[in-house]
């Protein structure tokens, strides 16, 4: 097959199979990653999408030819390739996945020795450059390891629980969506040991996604959660997407929850029981983490919003838990990782020790800090979103507080917003929150929407 590279992105290899993700590609990836990173002994493993197999095999007969043994854990989430190489001590770790996207796509995350993550500057490029090279003599076999088959699930799942006091969970009713994806499996793992009783929705893993694309951001994912929870009486409600390294709430009332107040409940979570530590969070939205941070004796980190500067500035400050408002949450004991399955599991924790419902625990939060939610806007290119980005600072600029570690960020006394380009599609987005204001902040934002928009 043709090699295309054109997957390549700032995070992963992403594409549509066959065309630019495909076994070609996926053997040369094997055939360079060993030589690349030193690795003898990697982790792999795959997601629900019905090329991950086939995906695989190439894949590993890539890994195997460069001398590489391989340890199959089969179908999983990302996460559980991150809990496999840390925990295991693997030299590194390759999952086959394309997230949330449709069913036509897949593709590969890397992480290396220590599950630090590889990224552009930290050899992703360096795999798109051999991979590229037709000069190159593929054909040459420097040895041949071995494909070894390992169950990682026992271990896995003691992981996930320790994060919790069991015995002081309260036996609550909760809605979990999986979306048809490779979350199904661990929830019926996970559920021998709580004492909640489970709703399951599209709980069979299918890479067919018989109900739809398992991305709770977009807003027609979020309704069969929403109706099942209410109709159910359920306390709460979890939606997972495809490879679970992201968990969404709902309410008791099917109210979805921003990730940006997740991140604050959370941080809540470790910093009541750790005082002092310190938690790290993005730019897009950050009053409400500061806050509560603050008001119970941790410290506060900014970092620009993205995995890899999330996780290097955690190991650097050896940072307890960050997390982003796009529902990605990362775990010091998880090797600096971001999880789908811890955060449900704390929130849970941290209800069944109030006498509040999530709902009332949410809504003095939103009060406090209205938030706008992500606001993206497409645009055609990225020499657009600087010119955008220059005319909007040029109008706030000169009476807030400018900062720019992430895009561009302005503060005002009363509100606030953060402006940035996307890192893998045509957009740039917005988000605005305000103290205390909703009229301010919606305000705010249709203003801003308007100039972005001309």
């Amino acid at each position: 097959m043709a090699i295309n590279t054109s997957g390549f992105g700032a995070y992963d290899i992403r594409g549509i199979y066959p065309e630019s993700i495909n076994q070609e590609l996926a053997y040369r990836v094997g055939r360079v990653f060993p030589e690349l990173f030193g690795a003898k002994r990697i982790a792999v493993g795959h997601d629900i999408r019905l090329s991950g197999p086939t995906i695989f095999d190439a894949l590993a007969r890539g890994l195997t030819e460069s001398g590489c043994d391989v340890y199959d854990i089969g179908q999983c989430g990302t996460e559980m390739i991150y809990f496999a190489t840390g925990f295991h001590e693997f030299d590194g770790g390759i999952m086959i996945t394309a997230s949330h996207n449709p069913k036509e796509y897949n593709g590969m995350k890397f992480v290396g020795k220590g599950v630090k993550p590889i990224a552009p500057k930290s050899g992703l490029l360096a795999i798109k450059a051999i991979v590229e090279d037709e000069s190159r003599d593929w054909s040459f076999r420097k040895a041949t390891g071995a494909v070894r088959r390992i169950d990682i699930l026992p271990d896995y799942i003691d992981c996930l629980l320790s994060y919790v006091n069991v015995e002081n969970l309260k036996p609550f009713k909760v809605v979990i969506n999986t979306g048809n994806g490779s979350a199904g499996p661990i929830i019926n793992e996970l559920e021998k040991f709580l004492p909640f009783e489970i709703v399951k929705v599209h709980n069979n893993a299918n890479g067919f996604f018989p109900n739809g694309v398992p991305n709770p951001l977009l807003q027609d994912a979020r309704s069969e959660t929403s109706k099942a929870v209410i109709e159910s009486g359920a306390n709460c409600g979890i939606a997972f997407d495809g490879d679970f390294d992201r968990c969404f709430l709902f309410d008791e009332k099917g109210g979805f929850i921003e990730g940006y107040y997740m991140v604050g409940l959370l941080a809540e979570a470790f910093c009541e029981k750790n005082p002092g530590e310190k938690i790290i969070y993005d730019p897009r939205a950050i009053w409400n983490t500061i806050d509560i941070v603050e008001s119970l004796g941790g410290k506060p980190i900014m970092s620009r919003s993205g995995h890899v500067y999330i996780k290097e500035l955690m190991r650097a400050e050896n940072a307890i838990y960050g997390g982003e408002m796009s529902a990605h949450h990362y775990f010091r004991d998880f090797c600096y990782c971001d999880s789908g399955m811890i955060p449900w599991l704390l929130v849970l924790e941290l209800l069944s020790r109030t006498d509040k419902t999530l709902s009332e625990l949410m809504a003095e939060r939103i009060a406090k800090y209205p938030v706008s939610g992500e606001i993206n806007t497409k645009v055609s290119s990225t020499d657009k979103v600087k010119e955008i980005m220059a005319k909007i600072e040029k109008i706030y600029g000169a009476n807030g507080k400018v900062n720019h570690i992430d895009g561009l960020s302005i503060d005002f006394p009363d509100w606030r917003f953060n402006l940035r380009g996307s890192q893998t599609e045509p957009y740039i987005r917005l988000n605005v929150e305000a103290r205390g204001d909703k009229n301010l902040m919606e305000t705010k934002r249709d203003e801003l929407l308007a100039i972005i928009r001309e």
